[in-house]
């Protein structure tokens, strides 16, 4: 058996996240099924993290083993395409090296998050409208101090199953696009739920209710209740994985 990478995307909004779950259809699933039916053999499916439930992916990886006796990965790219629902769709299948794993094979992964203020039908699916016009620069103060910590515990999903909540935020910072800001952030992991945790508060920041004391005193405080609301999930994107060059065969 070799072990492959998959390349592809998705529109979460149909989905309780990327991993399988007992209630209700994931992409993990959704994509395992795909693969087993038409390998004719049972595949497991390992992704690169974690997505929540509404949250996209520009670009996600994940890895199966194969033997691939059948047809080339090129062919199984498009027998996939065709089978899978259109909200889930493929770039290509690569091989790697045997003990290359799609999660912590990882360097770091890029997230981008939409805010909007004004009200617009094509966008609303994929952006969280806010009813202030936030203060970009007072947030981009705060993406700055982030980089000065690596225990992220405040903006952690409670009772996760991680050894550790360090993280190493290589980039953050908000873009105003026209009508769009965006927040972009790359780290070598994420914890469950912190790039919406740290989005909810950077917004207070935003709306003139927290200030970089304020900011230092939620990261070290480590305690998720004591930073904001979480952010919604459909404005959520994952961006891109990032490998060693080595990795590929």
């Amino acid at each position: 058996m070799s072990r492959f990478f998959i390349t592809f995307s998705y529109n979460g909004k149909n989905y309780v996240g990327w991993q399988i779950q007992p209630n209700g259809m994931s992409v993990q699933q959704t994509l395992q099924q795909a693969l087993s039916l038409i390998l004719r053999q049972e595949v497991m499916v390992v992704g690169a993290g974690r997505t929540d439930a509404g949250v996209h992916a520009r670009e996600m990886i994940a890895h199966f083993d194969w033997d691939r006796d059948n047809f080339s990965a090129d062919d199984l790219v498009y027998k996939l395409n065709n089978f899978l629902p259109k909200d889930i769709s493929l770039s290509s299948i690569r091989e790697v090296h045997p003990d290359a794993h799609a999660r912590f094979s990882a360097v770091s992964r890029t997230y981008k998050y939409f805010v909007t203020t004004v009200k617009e039908p094509f966008l609303h699916e994929y952006t969280y409208r806010l009813f202030f016009q936030p203060d970009i620069d007072r947030m981009n103060t705060l993406c700055d101090i982030l980089k000065e910590y690596s225990d992220f515990t405040s903006f952690s999903r409670l009772h996760t199953d991680v050894k550790t909540n360090n993280c190493r935020i290589e980039y953050a910072r908000w873009e105003k696009k026209g009508d769009i800001y965006e927040f972009t952030i790359q780290a070598d992991r994420f914890l469950r739920n912190m790039v919406r945790a740290i989005v909810g508060t950077l917004l207070q920041a935003g709306r003139g209710q927290l200030d970089e004391q304020g900011f230092r005193h939620i990261i070290e405080a480590k305690n998720r209740n004591v930073a904001g609301d979480s952010a919604p999930g459909h404005a959520l994107f994952l961006e891109k994985v990032i490998y060693p060059d080595d990795i590929w065969l």
